[in-house]
């Protein structure tokens, strides 16, 4: 999908092995399955350096692969071009959010919208915890928020 693609959304959470590469997998599968993916140009990234280069973590990817949601990513970080490369930045919790204010005031021709993505939360949990330190469970609670969001995301941008 080129860069300049009309409808463009980057999920970003602090490293990029969690819960913004979940939510790319999940938006893309719903897009895939409502054959409008090919209209999308969908990526994620972190707002630290702290896993760039690695996989997804490995209760993510057995949660994904429980609910049959294909996921292939290699953590990166937030690059300024992201700021003009995409229409939406949804990210997962306030200090994301911060992380990603400050930096869009250094681009020049910043257009992306800096969102959270649980602001799509139909019910209205508008943080989406890193589970990181925590289980299985806590894995899942992340997939089926974004699953929520990422539905009412794209309702909304169809």
């Amino acid at each position: 999908m080129a860069a300049n693609s009309a409808k463009s959304v980057l999920f970003v959470c602090l490293g990029n092995i969690c819960r913004s590469p979940i939510a790319e997998a999940v938006f893309k599968k719903m897009a895939t399955d409502k054959d409008v993916v090919d209209e999308w140009r969908i990526d994620s990234a972190a707002t630290s350096t702290y896993e760039i280069g690695s996989s997804p973590d490995h209760r993510g990817q057995a949660c994904m692969k429980k609910h049959g949601v294909p996921m292939r990513h290699i953590a990166r970080q937030v690059t300024k071009e992201d700021f003009t490369n995409f229409k939406y930045i949804l990210c997962m919790d306030e200090s994301n959010m911060s992380d990603l204010n400050k930096k869009a005031k250094s681009v020049k021709n910043s257009t992306a919208k800096i969102e959270l993505l649980g602001s799509y939360d139909p019910e209205k949990q508008l943080i989406i915890k890193d589970p990181y330190y925590g289980g299985d469970e806590d894995f899942e609670k992340v997939y089926e928020q974004c699953v929520r969001c990422c539905k009412a995301f794209l309702e909304a941008n169809s």
